[in-house]
């Protein structure tokens, strides 16, 4: 059979159907704000006898907008338990109407086993849900949480005493709907103006003479950034020439970058600065620069030269690189260094580097360390023999290419 298809003519305006209501959405979101406390009962022996029903408690703490605070019943919480058992509990200890929360308590073994006794809510399905305290003073825990007897001579109590952990997870509900606008936020360039206040020169009222180089700075803006600035600018020792400030142990062009990174708060272009466009140069910069960083208190900046002296690693700068790393307790950059040295295709170029008679004389205990990664690689090497080839490490050659192991 065919099909009729009714022929209609195009609707006027007047008659056209309305349009496709609107689609909105919302989102409910149901979460737990979680906090923990720890409660250290010491005396455990001398509580004992307090009467039935009466407690010690911690301090109070805060989860989810709440106090909260542990009990604890060294004679038990029930007349019915005949002191037999001692009591754990955690008490809503604010204001509070019909709060629902998660509950962990834990009674640390202390005996070093991980053993510990812990009652908990958390990561379990639960029948009826979180637990709702209706008011203040409402508790959670367990009237019969332990034996006494069987308490008093196990690892959970040393020297009297008694750890008990406790985790709060308060449930939280909010609901998200649609952004009705959005209004894009440029990136900070709080460091742009600071930095084009540095080049502007202006208001500037301290001086610094560095290698027979003068630089001009606010004091201000360097209190701010280094504790070590601070204490030499406002301190009770502060440096009375104010004048002109001379800085000793330091190149001119690494005092320049370390103010670049404390106004614009980003490394300057190493190559730039030196006016060399070689990698080694760029590296010899971020050694001067991670100690001066050190010498100044000045965190990030450090943890940026590691990092870039990190990706450069190679034959004739890590011997360098590592005496520097040690010096001033660089221990992630320490770590990477001694590896690459100790690979054996490594080890002999690096030996030869007048880097290393400087290591040798200026960081002598570090030569044992490394002996212990020689040593280290070795037994691996070893274990490669034994099982083929799986896991072959990768070292670098004089020019820090990649380059492999030979077997």
């Amino acid at each position: 059979m065919g099909r009729i298809y009714k022929e209609t003519g195009k609707p006027s305006s007047s008659t056209a159907s309305p349009s496709a209501p609107a689609v909105t959405t919302s989102t409910s979101i149901t979460e737990t704000v979680n906090g923990s406390h720890d409660f250290k009962i010491t005396g455990y022996s001398l509580s004992k006898g307090i009467g039935i029903g009466k407690y010690i408690a911690s301090d109070t703490f805060m989860v989810g907008g709440y106090s909260w605070a542990i009990y604890f019943y060294p004679d038990g919480k029930s007349v019915e338990d005949n002191a037999t058992y001692v009591s754990l509990f955690i008490a809503l200890a604010s204001e509070g109407t019909d709060v629902r929360a998660l509950f962990e308590l834990t009674l640390m073994d202390q005996s070093g086993g991980e053993r510990h006794k812990v009652h908990s809510h958390f990561g379990r399905a639960l029948e009826s849900g979180p637990y709702t305290l209706k008011y203040r003073g409402s508790m959670w825990g367990y009237k019969r949480f332990f034996k006494r007897s069987t308490l008093e001579g196990s690892h959970y109590l040393k020297d009297d005493c008694l750890q008990v952990h406790c985790c709060v997870g308060v449930v939280r509900s909010n609901t998200e709907g649609p952004k009705i606008y959005s209004i894009p936020v440029p990136p900070s360039d709080i460091g742009q103006h600071f930095g084009q206040l540095l080049e502007s020169g202006k208001g500037t009222d301290v001086n610094f003479e560095v290698d027979g180089e003068f630089f001009s700075a606010h004091k201000l803006v360097l209190a701010a950034r280094s504790p070590v600035f601070r204490a030499q600018l406002y301190g009770p020792m502060k440096d009375r020439n104010m004048q002109c400030i001379k800085v000793e142990d330091m190149e001119a062009p690494v005092f320049k970058a370390l103010l670049h990174f404390i106004y614009w708060d980003v490394l300057p272009d190493m190559e730039e600065l030196t006016g060399m466009n070689s990698k080694w140069a760029s590296t010899l910069m971020a050694q001067h620069l991670l100690a001066a960083a050190d010498r100044y208190g000045l965190d990030r900046l450090q943890l940026l030269c590691e990092g870039n002296l990190c990706e450069d690693v190679a034959i004739n700068t890590v011997a360098n690189t590592l005496a520097l790393a040690d010096q001033h307790h660089c221990f992630q950059l320490k770590s990477v260094c001694l590896k690459f040295v100790a690979l054996p295709e490594n080890l002999r170029a690096v030996m030869q580097t007048d880097g290393f008679e400087y290591l040798k004389e200026s960081c002598p205990r570090v030569l044992t360390e490394l002996l212990e990664y020689v040593a280290r690689i070795s037994e691996h090497s070893i274990a490669i023999g034994k099982h083929g080839n799986e896991g072959i490490m990768d070292g670098c050659d004089v020019n820090g290419r990649r380059v492999k192991q030979r077997l």
